[in-house]
Formats: structure tokens, C-alpha cells, sequence
């Protein structure tokens, strides 16, 4: 699978970032939120990254 990076917070690994795949998939780094109260399925996963993140990622269009 083919990654390119769309935007991210900083220059390091271990930052929210946003990715685009060959595949026409998104990948999203971020954190894992603890005391969301959500029902996630064991094989699934939920993280959080900042709104401007996302704003970046897709040129300000949201």
C-alpha cells in the first residue's frame, strides 16, 4: 500500500496526522481517547486528533 501524508501537527512520528493510501483509504494517527462512553467493537479503533488537523488536510474546505 502506497501512503502519502495529507497534514500533520509537527515534524516528529508520534504526532495526529492525517494519510491518503493507493486505495482510496484515509489513515488517521492520533491519540486514544480514554472516558468517551462510545461502544467500540474489540477490532476496531477510535483516536482523536485536532479539528484544524482535519482543516489542513483538505485545504481549509471544511
Amino acid at each position: 500500500m502506497k501512503v502519502t501524508m495529507l497534514a500533520t501537527t509537527c515534524d516528529k512520528k508520534d504526532c495526529p496526522s492525517i494519510y491518503k493510501t493507493d486505495r482510496g483509504t484515509i489513515l488517521v494517527q492520533g491519540e486514544t481517547p480514554e472516558g468517551h462512553g462510545l461502544n467500540i467493537p474489540g477490532h476496531e479503533h477510535l483516536v482523536e486528533i485536532p479539528m484544524e488537523l482535519i482543516r489542513e488536510a483538505f485545504g481549509g474546505q471544511l
